[in-house]
């Protein structure tokens, strides 16, 4: 059930109570489910039936999750995965054939680049990316093999802003699947379908999770395309364990709480760190000097909790930088309630050559602070002390 409120449809919607009568839902730790007789087996397994049959196909918690998240993003259906990366290549695998061309934003996590680039071509499915700031040149970009559209929003980690709804309008003229990867917003703050898009993807162990605890994925859309994903994940086994979905379902309860205070103390941190000189710029969707503000105030209604600065001096600076932060963590995670600080070009986009980084805007001097719920002035305390530090 949708209530007129997403804070109340993401606590209040669970499965029907069993004969126990449990408030909280209960957790279906079980490999397989048992059949009344050899008829009911048969109409199972025949889909004649829709019923629980193997956890590698469904759960009760994963069936949970899915109903969930449904709901938040106003999709039709839905299906889990073990991790955020695997959703993003059943998603892809299921709709893709030999000779596809997909079309994804060139700002993008550095697997899922990695996933374009060196596994996809094994089955001859190409790729060109495009800058999700000049959209006005995407039909030109078109192939008569595409047929998919890709893109974060926000950008990982640079936090361009991708104009949906023309992407969405785009897609529908060339009849082409819209993908966008949410991870960054979350339905709390941001619902892709509303603006075309036929699949939305997430990393659950980012903020849907929010505490550092599980690893898993989702993809929701079209009952159409998601019953392709969840055929494909059917048979290759990606599947999200029940105690998994059912802590992130448990988690997902305290979203809009939880996103709340990162927005706010991330808005925070990026106004106080506009005003200091040994910071080149700040990003941060929120902020006014964001080069897409307006956008941004017009999908999300609010900025996310991930903050970019560049400091000069580049990939050395970076790592002192690293090096004396004493509070935040120094960790590949993101989302967490605990603040994260991390070096893009030394990390998560290593692998990536420095022209390729630079057209994603990520330069060496790039710092990415995923923040998180403590008190905001002593984040603050720590980033400056830390710029203090490697500025000496």
């Amino acid at each position: 059930m949708m209530y007129k409120h997403p804070e109340t449809t993401a606590i209040r919607a669970q499965l029907h109570r069993t004969q126990y009568q449990e408030h909280s839902t209960p957790l279906f730790m079980t490999s397989s489910f048992v059949f009344e007789d050899a008829e009911e087996m048969r109409a199972s397994f025949a889909e004649e039936k829709k019923r629980n049959i193997y956890s590698r196909y469904t759960n009760p918690n994963c069936a949970e999750l899915v109903e969930k998240m449904c709901l938040l993003e106003g999709a039709e259906s839905g299906t889990t995965f073990s991790t955020g990366m695997a959703a993003i290549f059943s998603t892809f695998a299921s709709l893709l054939n030999e000779g596809d061309h997909v079309l994804s934003a060139r700002a993008i996590f550095g697997n899922t680049h990695t996933l374009l680039t060196n596994i996809l071509p094994k089955w001859n499915i190409s790729h060109t990316y495009f800058d999700v700031t000049a959209i006005d040149q995407l039909e030109g970009l078109i192939h008569e093999n595409t047929k998919i559209i890709y893109v974060e929003s926000p950008t990982n980690p640079a936090t361009e802003i991708a104009d949906l709804a023309r992407l969405g309008a785009i897609s529908r003229k060339h009849n082409l699947i819209f993908i966008v990867d949410n991870c960054f917003a979350t339905p709390y703050i941001q619902q892709p379908v509303k603006f075309g898009a036929d699949l939305v993807i997430h990393s659950t162990t980012k903020l849907l999770d929010g505490q550092g605890r599980t690893m898993g994925g989702i993809t929701v859309g079209t009952e159409r395309l998601i019953n392709l994903v969840y055929r494909f994940a059917r048979v290759t086994g990606p599947a999200l364990s029940p105690y998994n979905a059912w802590v992130i379902s448990k988690s997902i309860e305290t979203l809009a709480v939880r996103v709340d205070r990162h927005c706010s103390n991330a808005l925070a941190l990026a106004t106080r760190l506009e005003k200091n000189s040994k910071i080149r710029s700040v990003r941060y969707p929120f902020l006014q000097s964001h080069p897409q503000y307006n956008l941004a105030k017009k999908q999300m209604s609010q900025g996310g909790n991930i903050v970019t600065l560049e400091i000069e001096g580049g990939l050395e600076v970076g790592r002192r930088f690293l090096d004396a932060i004493q509070m935040c963590s120094l960790t590949a995670n993101l989302g967490d309630t605990r603040t994260i600080v991390s070096h893009p070009a030394s990390t998560t986009h290593g692998k990536l050559t420095q022209e390729e980084r630079a057209a994603i805007g990520i330069s060496d001097g790039l710092i990415r602070i995923s923040v998180g719920l403590e008190h905001i002035q002593d984040i603050i305390e720590d980033i400056n002390n830390a710029l203090e530090s490697c500025a000496e």
